[in-house]
């Protein structure tokens, strides 16, 4: 789902510097920025940027740690909860892209037929628009959020409003082609709910059962769930809050059901971590299957199926996805070896609004 992002540079610390300068030779050698150093430099430039609280869960080499800032609740001192659940948004599309890709090693999906022959009728564009298409982002499909009233007051019209995956299709297949399929890359949230649909006409049970019982459940992931309906985070977490009329306001609470398959999902830095360790260890996909996972397209702007690639400053490229819905900014990615993993949640206020301040978490987990 889509994420609010503002540039916030590092001048206060530059001009501290300079203030008490004295010539070079005369100076110590500066001591080498930690990782612990960098990362919570990183949080403190979250919270600059508009975040209310933020938690990060960094492993390197075997050892994991986790760092939280802010708060849990706007105007007290009261701290973000290191094992707090929130809301992953499109986190959620690389649980269902591995799902999709299980069934493709079953030969229950091919990647490359069209979503018509599983779902006749429900796409214009059916018979030209193939799986692969769906997970890549490259089908052509109007993004149904776009339709929706998810900024400012008028949010709230929606903010409890029960949606089926049909309704959210319709909003999509009412507007045109953004391009012909499989010509061109857009993010569109509409793949991953006709991805959803595909799921559960091809199983017979919903994409979440199947979320649960081929993955959260095998890997012992208690604090992941689609909320159903539910409009509670169902455990101990931080409030999330959304700007309106530049003022931050509580949405905690909401029902998740726009997002559906494409970004729905209730889970922890914990859990998330439990997953991004099993799908690059090959407890989730076949070589095979991965390899499609992490594929991207000249044109893809890295996406492959489901996930997304990011090339760090130190070298090192991370695979995994970004979230955002209403008041959380979710991150989780992983080296392919599994040797440096992240994940962070954010809870927002009236930010951030910077994608380089939010990556530049991603940054300081991996190189730091």
């Amino acid at each position: 789902m889509r994420s609010r992002f503002v540039t916030c540079g590092l001048a206060v610390a530059v001009t501290a510097l300079l203030a008490g300068a004295t010539p070079a030779l005369a100076q110590p050698a500066a001591p080498p920025v930690t990782q612990d150093a960098a990362v919570r430099q990183a949080m403190d430039r979250v919270l600059a940027d508009g975040a209310v609280g933020v938690q990060v869960r960094t492993t390197r080499d075997g050892r994991a740690t986790t760092a939280t800032a802010g708060e849990s609740v706007l105007g007290t001192s009261w701290p973000v909860p290191t094992a707090g659940l929130f809301r992953v948004g499109s986190v959620t599309k690389t649980f269902v892209a591995t799902v999709l890709l299980q069934l493709v090693e079953e030969d229950r999906v091919d990647l490359d037929a069209p979503v018509a022959r599983y779902l006749p009728g429900l796409l214009p564009d059916g018979d030209a628009i193939t799986v692969r298409m769906l997970l890549q982002h490259t089908s052509g499909l109007f993004d149904y959020v776009k339709a929706l009233p998810l900024d400012g007051a008028e949010f709230f019209d929606i903010r409890f409003r029960p949606y089926t995956p049909h309704e959210l299709v319709s909003l999509a297949t009412d507007r045109p082609l953004d391009f012909a399929p499989g010509t061109d890359w857009s993010y569109s949230n509409t793949n991953y709910i006709v991805a959803g649909v595909l799921i559960e006409k091809v199983t017979g049970r919903a994409w979440d059962t199947e979320i649960a019982e081929r993955i959260t459940r095998p890997l012992g992931m208690r604090e992941t769930s689609a909320p159903r309906g539910s409009v509670f985070i169902p455990g101990l977490h931080a409030r999330g809050y959304f700007p309106v009329d530049g003022r931050p306001v509580d949405v905690t609470e909401l029902n998740p059901s726009w997002g559906g398959a494409a970004g729905e999902m209730i889970s922890t830095t914990a859990d998330l971590d439990l997953f991004l360790t099993a799908l690059v260890d090959g407890r989730l996909l076949r070589p095979a299957q991965f390899a499609e996972l992490t594929a991207a397209r000249s044109f893809t702007d890295g996406y492959g199926l489901g996930a997304l690639s990011r090339d760090t400053p130190c070298g090192k490229t991370v695979w995994g996805h970004s979230g955002g819905i209403a008041g959380y900014t979710t991150l989780a990615f992983t080296t392919l070896d599994g040797s440096r993993r992240m994940q962070a949640s954010l809870t927002n206020g009236l930010g951030p609004d910077s994608e380089d301040v939010v990556y530049g978490i991603v940054d300081a987990t991996i190189c730091g």
